[in-house]
């Protein structure tokens, strides 16, 4: 650390995680202590030999930030936990694990309709394969397409084609001199919308798509919750992400660690996201497969829900468990090693020799390898 008043953050430069990043500083911030935010470029490709070893293989956007807390450049690192690899070196810890914001996903849609509403054959877009997986077995008859980009991003392509289709029609009817149809000109309609909104009518998509399925935290935190409909998806059946709506701080010097965990740590958030992160690694599958883990707190045992599917959704293995909070971590695990019993290690495997195949495919047509994005 510079000074033991001091805490550098490192974040990555994106809206959201800014914004993580800045909510982290306010709790960390005192009259005794300086706190400093420094965004990181997450391409990965700046890692040494050594660093690249002790981080291991998955979660880029982690790894380029967790190096520079590692080097001793930055004190800290603020991620959402979701996409953080279950295992981490020996030399880091996850310092501190604020509360929590809603863990499920929700349902975009441009008019507020719900998932059973959706007309047969409609168009959904997630690049997350769990949502993909959970999708298909809700309703088979979807067609799932690819969705990239940050939170602001996707909803501006969920909802330009009906915005610019509406901005058309006022246009033409303004052209043919129909005033009785609506009760504002274009010029006066446009100016009722929402930066949100105004934005997606610049936008061209290729894709037309009538939903989307993104975290309800990340909409949250990025402060356009209130700007979209939007539908929970039920939790029962679209089992989140291990740790999702959840934001992990990670140190390697135990002073900053302890600092940070006695200003930020919510004792209830880490048991949860623990109990989930653990059955996560012992299941296997890692982001290969669709997985979703949620856990609740209640009292003295941790209702757990675990679901693993086959990429098409068509085969699920799921469960619910009691674990005790004396040992939840332990407990986590022999939860994890039922569901690999019960059929959970088969579907895995099918899902890395998908997820292999796919490589290959990549490698020969010599596609770039494409990182994951923002906790959307």
């Amino acid at each position: 650390m510079t000074t033991d008043a001091d805490i550098r953050l490192a974040t990555r430069g994106s809206d959201l995680a800014v914004r993580q990043a800045t909510a982290v500083k306010s709790q960390l911030d005192s009259r005794r202590r300086e706190v400093t935010l420094t965004e990181v470029d997450t391409t990965g490709d700046q890692l040494t030999e050594e660093l690249i070893h002790r981080l291991g293989k998955t979660g880029a956007f982690v790894r380029s930030l967790d190096e520079k807390v590692l080097s001793g450049e930055l004190d800290a690192a603020v991620h959402s936990m979701k996409d953080m690899p279950t295992e981490m070196p020996a030399d880091l810890v996850v310092a501190g694990v604020p509360e929590r914001a809603p863990s499920g996903d929700v349902l975009v849609t441009p008019d507020g309709t719900d998932l059973d509403g959706l007309s047969p054959e409609a168009v959904v877009g997630t690049s997350s394969l769990r949502r993909t997986a959970q999708l298909l077995a809700a309703r088979p008859d979807l067609e799932i397409v690819p969705l990239r980009g940050n939170v602001d991003t996707r909803l501006e392509k969920l909802l330009a084609p009906s915005l610019q289709a509406e901005h058309d029609r006022r246009i033409e009817a303004k052209e043919k001199g129909n005033k009785s149809e609506y009760d504002q000109t274009p010029e006066e309609w446009f100016d009722t919308l929402s930066e949100l909104e105004r934005s997606a009518m610049e936008r061209r998509v290729e894709t037309e798509m009538d939903a989307i399925v993104l975290a309800e935290a990340g909409i949250r935190r990025s402060g356009l919750y209130d700007d979209v409909e939007t539908t929970q998806l039920p939790k029962s059946s679209f089992v989140p992400s291990p740790g999702q709506g959840a934001i992990a701080i990670t140190a390697s010097d135990s002073g900053t660690a302890e600092t940070i965990q006695e200003a930020v740590d919510h004792p209830r958030s880490r048991i949860e996201t623990t109990v989930e992160r653990t059955v996560l690694a012992e299941v296997g599958g890692g982001c290969i497969a669709p997985i979703g883990v949620s856990a609740i707190l209640q009292g003295e045992y941790v209702q757990t829900r675990a679901q693993i599917l086959s990429h098409d959704g068509s085969e699920v293995i799921e469960a619910t468990r009691d674990l005790p909070v004396v040992n939840h971590a332990s407990a986590a695990a022999d939860f994890a090693a039922d569901l690999r019993e019960r059929g959970a290690a088969d579907l895995i495997e099918e899902a890395r020799e998908i997820a292999e195949a796919d490589a290959e495919s990549n490698d020969s047509r010599g596609a770039d390898t494409v990182m994951g994005d923002e906790d959307a």
